[in-house]
């Protein structure tokens, strides 16, 4: 289980850096590295965002399930 925290907290953080480049910069890094809307690309985007859900319930399980 630690292992699936780390990994989801690395794309959440990958995700969320590419977004502080979108907004500050206009600079989409994902696209930049591996093409506009490629499969390469989707794979990136779709993981960074199944991540996100994943570490949204990995957090909350760890909030409200202290004994």
């Amino acid at each position: 289980m630690q292992a699936l925290k780390i990994i989801t907290y690395i794309l959440v953080l990958i995700g969320a850096l590419n977004w502080g480049l979108v907004g500050l910069f206009e600079l989409d890094l994902v696209a930049l590295l591996f093409g506009d809307m490629t499969i390469l690309s989707r794979i990136v985007y779709s993981l960074v965002g199944i991540s996100a859900i994943i570490y949204f319930f990995l957090s909350y399980r760890e909030v409200f399930n202290r004994d």
